[in-house]
């Protein structure tokens, strides 16, 4: 027995009443909220407006999920269609199975059609977005600790993963936690794309591309741990042909677009500087008119209108003074 390890929940859902609770959609739920918070500030600060990212995250989220389990039950068909299994089991998300590369690729597409209605460069928001969706991806991988589910290889390391489930072919024991190590580096990949976006100024989708390869090369050594059923190609499984591929096109999209393209954006949304601007001109010119009433208020000046009794008296020294003559001043 094992004395230090992570413990597996006794089951991933918990109902109320008759509503199902699943911490696999929770956590998926979480991260979204992440991702659109995240991204808004990150947007607004580039010198967007404030809602843009939530109104193009309502189509991206839905197509992300959907690419996602299209490209896992794609890859995975023999779970669904082969003799003895129910297809039906295709559309039951809430039992995991969601694959990060269709999710990013239609997830992309619903991004890109949001943009175009309005009216804003797609690569601009997905640097806005980039290291929220990173964060998510650290977040909903616990969704796979809730069902028990894609884990490494046996290991006695003390921060080893207690399998206890037998279903689906499971064998109860403790694992390497590849759920984990995937959080983490997700996490690590985040913060590297604020700092270098800070730092270099990124535009024009390279730091939605550094995401993009940072992620890949997790994704690779990490996806070699697992020992879940996967389809190979040379001794290799599928996703690690997937990462390498996706990891080559990402570092060529960022060598080409910083040749062609250098640089950040300078108006990511049209219509928010001018927003801005307009609202700074109306505070400028209302600026003298406040001057002017200020000035009404505080009377006259006294370095320009003179004192009245000083006036008097001056004027009827003037007319008791002889005709030829003037004061004499001391």
């Amino acid at each position: 027995m094992e004395l230090a390890y992570i413990p597996s929940p006794s089951r991933g859902v918990l109902y109320l009443g008759p509503i199902p609770l699943r911490g696999y959609a929770f956590c998926i739920i979480i991260g979204v909220f992440v991702a659109v918070w995240l991204g808004n500030r990150r947007w607004v600060a580039r010198g967007g407006r404030s809602g843009t990212v939530a109104d193009i995250a309502v189509w991206a989220v839905p197509f992300g999920l959907v690419g996602g389990r299209l490209y896992h039950v794609i890859t995975d068909y023999e779970l669904y269609f082969s003799p003895g299994r129910d297809w039906v089991d295709a559309f039951k998300v809430w039992q995991g199975g969601l694959g990060i590369w269709g999710a990013i690729a239609l997830g992309a597409l619903g991004a890109w059609i949001g943009a175009r209605r309005r009216g804003v460069p797609m690569p601009a928001y997905a640097d806005a977005v980039a290291p929220g969706i990173a964060f998510a991806q650290a977040i909903g991988r616990w969704g796979n600790w809730f069902n028990q589910e894609l884990y490494g290889r046996e290991t006695h390391v003390p921060w080893a993963l207690h399998i206890t489930s037998s279903e689906g072919g499971r064998v109860p024991g403790y694992y390497h936690p590849t759920f984990l190590y995937e959080s983490l580096w997700c996490i690590g990949v985040g913060f590297l794309v604020i700092w270098a976006d800070r730092r270099f100024k990124l535009g024009h989708g390279r730091a939605f591309a550094l995401y993009v390869a940072a992620y890949c090369v997790g994704r690779g050594w990490i996806e070699y741990m697992r020992v879940d059923d996967a389809h190979h190609i040379l001794g290799l499984r599928l996703n690690d042909w997937t990462a390498m591929i996706v990891f080559l096109l990402a570092v060529a999209y960022m060598v080409v677009s910083s040749k062609l393209r250098p640089g950040r954006e300078a108006v990511v949304e049209p219509g928010a500087s001018d927003a801005v601007a307009d609202g700074t001109q109306e505070a400028v010119e209302t600026e003298p008119e406040a001057k002017d009433t200020d000035t009404e208020k505080a009377g006259p000046d006294p370095d320009l209108d003179p004192d009245p009794v000083e006036a008097a008296v001056e004027a009827k020294d003037e007319a008791g003074a002889e005709p030829g003559t003037s004061r004499s001043k001391t």
